[in-house]
């Protein structure tokens, strides 16, 4: 039996390990000095009780976390293996550009990485997809998961992470720009017409604009350092920084207020002058 530690298991990571127990994988995590929240969101999860325990049992670790904290986790995951005489492949699950997974390939030094993006929500329900690329990309996609289209990429680490900067572009920054439009158009006492008008292109966006802005809204502490990558791969790609670092400054204030405080369950009932109100 293949034994995956996941790092950490909040909503993402416990849904996938969820899957990959339900399909005959071993899967642990530990919810040491976290939230009663993550503790709740482990469930199906076996825990242990700290990360050392994690590493130790792991062939597999996979790092799902904050883009952020990718490096310091990779880092951490690192000495655990050095002290313990381990050496799990370890999966980098996270939104970061391809050089910040160039960076964790340097710490993480003789163990190898698979590097991996993940387009979509927690796969409790649907359906998501998940992209990964390196030498042994091969043995993460092996493992079993009822709610995961997983699509190995041909060419180095960076190349998932690639995609990554690449999707979330849009998806991130097009909320973006929908809450800066909607948020212009109340102050300016058009929000009715302003909503007609994008309902013609996007009607389906527009029937759940409250919950979906309020959802993202909710992850806008993570989208920070998101946007920072984004605009970090767009500057290696000659773009220039300037459109993502403005993005990330838009998440960075939506962060700070009541909204960007709440838990993405509770997002899930906001109602648009909800957030129009919170902002």
């Amino acid at each position: 039996m293949v034994t995956v530690g996941v790092v950490s298991p909040g909503a993402m990571g416990s849904a996938l390990g969820r899957g990959w127990a339900e399909a005959g994988a071993r899967v642990v995590a530990t919810v040491a000095g976290r939230s009663a929240r993550t503790r709740d969101l482990a469930r199906g999860v076996e825990l242990l009780p700290s990360l050392d325990d994690v590493v130790g049992a792991a062939d597999v670790v996979a790092s799902v976390v904050p883009p952020g904290a990718a490096v310091a986790v990779a880092r951490t995951v690192r000495e655990a293996a050095d002290r313990l005489g381990v050496r799990p492949l370890y999966a980098d699950l996270n939104a970061t550009s391809p050089a910040t997974v160039r960076e964790i390939a340097e710490v993480l030094g003789d163990l190898s990485l698979v590097d991996g993006s993940i387009s979509g929500g927690p796969p409790d329900t649907g359906t998501t997809r998940v992209y990964l690329a390196g030498p042994r990309a091969a043995d993460v996609a092996a493992l079993t998961h009822p709610r995961l289209d997983v699509r190995v990429l041909p060419g180095p680490v960076g190349t998932a992470s690639a995609v990554k900067m690449s999707t979330a572009s849009v998806y991130k920054g097009f909320a973006a720009l929908l809450l800066h439009a909607v948020a212009s158009a109340e102050r300016a006492g058009v929000r009715d017409v302003v909503l007609d008008d994008l309902a013609r292109e996007f009607p389906d966006v527009v029937a759940e604009l409250g919950p979906y802005l309020a959802s993202s809204a909710s992850k806008a502490h993570r989208y920070v350092a998101e946007m920072r990558e984004i605009a970090a791969t767009q500057a290696a790609a000659g773009l220039g920084s300037g459109l993502f670092d403005a993005v990330a400054l838009v998440w960075e204030r939506v962060a700070a207020t009541p909204l960007g405080r709440a838990t993405p369950e509770s997002a899930r009932s906001a109602s648009l002058d909800d957030v129009l109100r919170c902002l």
